[in-house]
């Protein structure tokens, strides 16, 4: 166990004894206890591995390559159509992690398996997202929006392109696209600040 990651099981009103249980099985796999994202993530030599996070409604193992495991026991849920490679195992109460803690435990150890022989989730390239015809249309209007958006990282370009895309009615889409433009102009990704 790691001191420093000891607040995070501590302060959990709600979850606090299925957070316990989730941490007592990623250590009994042998992993190493980190404190990231604000959260307990367990490693391999270095190497995420899986991650225990809470929310409103349940808590959860988040496994970074969950999208390259088996998922023999069809328990790993996509968080939304946009998350490429993490899959998360979601409890909503200690019994369900008691009952599954063998499967578990089985789902790590393919996760440490997959890490070790360097398997790597095949992304999407920044050029199959969809390009809403708002954005398309700037972007054709004005060359410095063009040339600022390409000089953008292909994680920014992406970011931006899920943004605009979001939203169902066109006027909506058009307000992100006028209301980031000065922040693609200035070569900012769209959570840089």
């Amino acid at each position: 166990m790691n001191p420093k990651v000891d607040f995070y099981f501590n302060n959990s009103q709600k979850w606090q004894a299925e957070l316990e249980q989730l941490r007592r099985i990623s250590l009994d796999c042998q992993l190493t206890e980190e404190l990231k994202w604000g959260s307990p993530c367990y490693t391999l030599q270095g190497r995420n591995i899986v991650l225990i996070h809470e929310f409103k409604e349940y808590c959860a193992f988040l496994f970074f390559k969950g999208a390259l495991l088996n998922d023999s026991e069809g328990i790993l849920i996509q968080q939304s159509k946009n998350v490429q490679a993490a899959r998360q195992i979601r409890f909503t109460n200690i019994q369900e992690i008691v009952d599954k803690e063998a499967v578990l435990k089985a789902y790590i150890y393919e996760a440490i398996e997959v890490e070790k022989a360097g398997l790597e989730v095949k992304f999407k390239k920044t050029e199959e997202f969809i390009l809403v015809e708002e954005f398309q249309k700037k972007l054709e209007e004005l060359p410095a929006l063009k040339a600022a958006f390409e000089a953008l990282t292909p994680g920014r370009q992406r970011a931006y392109m899920l943004h605009f895309s979001a939203p169902k009615q066109s006027k909506t889409r058009e307000s992100r696209v006028e209301k980031c433009m000065p922040q693609i102009l200035e070569g900012k990704g769209l959570n840089d600040y």
